[in-house]
């Protein structure tokens, strides 16, 4: 006798084309070219955006108020994007389910492994005396002839590339985390919920998965650097400023879910799946 599909009961409109199931077929039509832009963003992110501080200015904030007295938030730019990060990880689980969302979370970790490996070897390579760039350019613009240009471009180069050892490792072991946690939550609400009220779980794994992201991330690489104040109030801004963009792309998140979701011809859910990080068990459909 054949088992029944649990997620059947899910389907609240039979003839929308998606058919609710527990079940993944052998193939998507778009998980590969979500799973490219989820990486690329990862690692865009990381290369990018995380070797600037910015600011921004909040006139109506309470002067005297905790995390910025003056009214001055400032952040990484990295966080400019990689929310984007969480968004397409809530569309992966959204549309193929926590066990196609695991797979592109162990790529992605894969992919910072060996970004972290490359900058390492890169950065300690001798630089060629000859080597100019604009930084050098302006020490002998400024009449400092002494200098060495591949030296001044050495310094310029560590200073975006190079990590130290407690970045490197808190980057990827808070990504890692809070990439499952986000997954697991979503995935689990998306059960609870009956597939409904979509909002509810993206913010909500987000708030969860951000978290403890944060709480790994900022602790291994500047407690002690910096003060525990400061260490306290970056982790927290940082917090609700990905937490308030994740929610401001709700309405594209809808979007794009709901394109998918059409294109794929399903809606997974994940009623008996495996939840464990190391496991690569995937229930298909069968036929």
């Amino acid at each position: 006798m054949e088992k029944s599909d649990p997620a059947a009961a899910f389907d609240t409109d039979p003839d929308d084309g998606i058919v609710a199931t527990s079940n993944a077929p052998v193939a998507f039509r778009y998980y590969d070219f979500v799973m490219a832009a989820f990486v690329a963003i990862l690692l865009l992110s990381n290369i990018i955006g995380a070797a600037k501080l910015t600011f921004v200015e909040v006139s109506w904030w309470p002067a005297g108020w905790w995390p910025a007295a003056d009214g001055v938030f400032i952040y990484g730019a990295g966080i400019l994007f990689f929310p984007l990060g969480y968004v397409i990880g809530d569309i992966l689980t959204e549309i193929y389910g926590f066990a196609r969302a695991r797979r592109v979370i162990w790529t992605g970790f894969a992919a910072m492994l060996f970004l972290a490996f490359m900058s390492y070897i890169v950065v300690s390579l001798p630089a060629f005396d000859g080597w100019t760039c604009s930084a050098s350019d302006a020490f002998i613009l400024k009449g400092a002839s002494d200098s060495v240009p591949g030296s001044i471009c050495q310094q310029t180069y560590e200073s975006v590339f190079g990590s130290t050892w407690r970045i490197v490792l808190a980057s990827i072991t808070a990504f890692w985390a809070g990439e499952f946690v986000n997954s697991y939550v979503m995935a689990k609400m998306k059960v609870w919920t009956k597939g409904k009220a979509l909002w509810t779980r993206t913010i909500g794994s987000t708030v969860v998965g951000q978290g403890v992201d944060s709480l790994i991330f900022y602790p291994i690489a500047f407690y002690g650097i910096w003060t525990t104040e400061a260490v306290i109030t970056v982790m927290i801004t940082n917090w609700l400023l990905k937490v308030v963009w994740e929610a401001a792309l709700t309405p594209v998140t809808y979007l794009v879910v709901g394109k998918l979701k059409k294109a794929e011809g399903v809606d997974l859910f994940d009623t008996e799946t495996d939840f464990s990080p190391f496991s690569s068990k995937e229930r298909r459909a069968e036929g």
